[in-house]
C-alpha cells in the first residue's frame, strides 16, 4: 500500500513538473512572438524616419535656390538633422531604455519643428510655392510626417499588448525570469505637440 502511495506521488510531482514545463513553454513562445512584433513595428517606424531624412537634402537643395532665402533657417535643419544621427539606436530592435528612447524621440521632435519652420517660410517665396519639383518634395514630406504618425500608434499599441502580457499572472512569474521586460512607449514631447502643422496649399497667387 504504502508502495502504491510513493508512487502515486512521484507520478504527481512529474505530472506537475511537467505542467510547470510545458506552461513555461507556451509562456516563453507566446512572449518571444509579441517581442519579435514590437521589434518588427520598430523597424517600420524606423523605415518611416528614415525616408524622411533622405528627403530633406532634396528639398534643402531646392530651397537654396531662392534668392535671399533665410540661411538661419537651413542651419536649422542641418543641425537639427546632426542630432538625430548623434543619438545611436538600433534600428532592428526596439529599444528598452525609456531615456534613450526619449533622447531620440525629443531629436525628431526638433528635426520636426525645423521643417515645419521652413515650410511656413517658403509660404513668402511665390517662385519654390511655383516650382514643381518642390511641390512634390513638400509633399511626399507631409505624407512621410503623417505615415510617421500612424507607425508610431502602431508601435505602442503593440508595445502595449507586450507589456500587459509581460505584467500579467501567469506570465510575470516567468517573464523576469526569461530576460523579458517591459518596453518603452513613444511619448507625446513639447516638439511633437507642436510641429509639423504646415498648411501645403501651393496655389498660384491670383494677380
Amino acid at each position: 500500500m504504502k508502495k502504491f502511495i510513493a508512487m502515486g506521488c512521484v507520478g504527481a510531482l512529474v505530472l506537475g513538473a511537467l505542467i510547470l514545463l510545458l506552461t513555461g513553454i507556451g509562456i516563453y513562445n507566446g512572449l518571444v512572438k509579441r517581442s519579435a512584433a514590437v521589434d518588427a513595428q520598430w523597424a517600420v517606424v524606423q523605415s518611416k524616419y528614415q525616408r524622411r531624412a533622405d528627403l530633406i537634402p532634396n528639398v534643402v537643395e531646392t530651397v537654396q535656390g531662392a534668392a535671399n532665402f533665410e540661411k538661419s533657417t537651413l542651419t536649422e535643419i542641418a543641425d537639427a538633422r546632426a542630432s538625430v544621427g548623434r543619438v545611436t539606436i538600433d534600428a532592428s530592435k526596439a529599444p528598452e531604455d525609456a531615456a534613450k528612447l526619449a533622447e531620440y524621440e525629443k531629436a525628431q521632435g526638433q528635426l520636426s519643428q525645423a521643417l515645419s519652420h521652413l515650410l511656413m517660410i517658403t509660404e513668402n517665396y511665390p517662385q519654390l510655392k511655383a516650382n514643381e519639383n518642390f511641390r512634390d518634395l513638400t509633399a511626399e514630406l507631409a505624407g512621410t510626417e503623417n505615415r510617421i504618425s500612424v507607425e508610431r500608434d502602431r508601435y505602442n499599441e503593440v508595445v502595449r499588448d507586450f507589456d500587459v502580457a509581460v505584467q500579467t499572472f501567469p506570465r510575470v512569474l516567468f517573464a523576469g525570469m526569461m530576460g523579458f521586460k517591459t518596453k518603452p512607449y513613444f511619448q507625446a514631447t513639447t516638439e511633437a505637440q507642436t510641429a509639423p502643422k504646415v498648411n501645403f496649399d501651393f496655389s498660384t497667387p491670383k494677380r
